[in-house]
């Protein structure tokens, strides 16, 4: 097929997931050019086949280090006179996973496990942190000098101090149940996807070292 000076914009995130097994350009990849019927007929070209579980129950989720180069190759295999322009990633991961959905009364265990650790873990490292500054002497010493008298344990500084821890973590975080305070992303959400890009960047290195990766021969 011929395509004389017409360009092809490219764009491939680090990471795209698949729920079939048959990748093809349009599953992991934006494409843009003048000519749709390019686009159009460059969706429908096979990738890459993940390999086919005999038995169902033990279809397990697979991932696949590709190089642009490849994509460009396919393409050129179809148009060769097209100018393609990567505004995406170099190496990028495929990753299939045959069923996305799992049960919903398992993602409530789950969330259950996950909420009764972190509340646990939460408020062992607040209670070794007071301890550790000795929060209880300090308050005692403050009482006193201000009141005269000693304190009993639990005065308006405790009070104070747990409402205003509470409300400096709601705050911090930016979420309350399933609102946010501000648009802006929660710390936890930014240190995720910094761990997921390192752990998509490590993947695609040991993969390129084995060469396992997907390349232009």
């Amino acid at each position: 097929m011929s395509a004389v000076n017409e360009t092809l914009y490219l764009k491939i995130d680090k990471n795209t997931i698949v729920t079939d097994r048959h990748v093809t350009l349009g599953d992991i990849a934006k494409m843009e050019c003048p000519n749709q019927a390019i686009v159009r007929q460059l969706k429908q070209k096979k990738l890459y086949s993940f390999q086919d579980a005999m038995d169902t129950k033990r279809q397990k989720n697979e991932m696949q280090v590709f190089s642009v180069l490849k994509v460009i190759e396919l393409i050129h295999e179809e148009y060769p006179s097209v100018d393609v322009t990567n505004e995406g990633e170099s190496d990028f991961i495929v990753e299939y996973i045959p069923n996305p959905e799992k049960p919903k009364w398992l993602n409530a265990i789950k969330t259950v496990v996950l909420c009764v650790i972190i509340f646990f873990g939460s408020a062992f490292t607040i209670m070794a942190f007071n301890n550790d500054i000795s929060v209880t002497d300090i308050f005692s010493k403050f009482y006193l000098q201000v009141m005269g008298k000693p304190s009993n344990g639990v005065t308006e500084l405790e009070i104070c101090y747990s409402i205003g821890m509470a409300i400096g973590i709601t705050v911090f975080f930016n979420h309350v149940g399933h609102k946010k305070i501000t648009p802006d992303p929660t710390p936890i959400q930014v240190e995720m996807r910094k761990y997921e890009n390192d752990i998509d960047t490590a993947f695609i290195e040991n993969a390129e070292r084995k060469g396992h990766s997907v390349d232009v021969k």
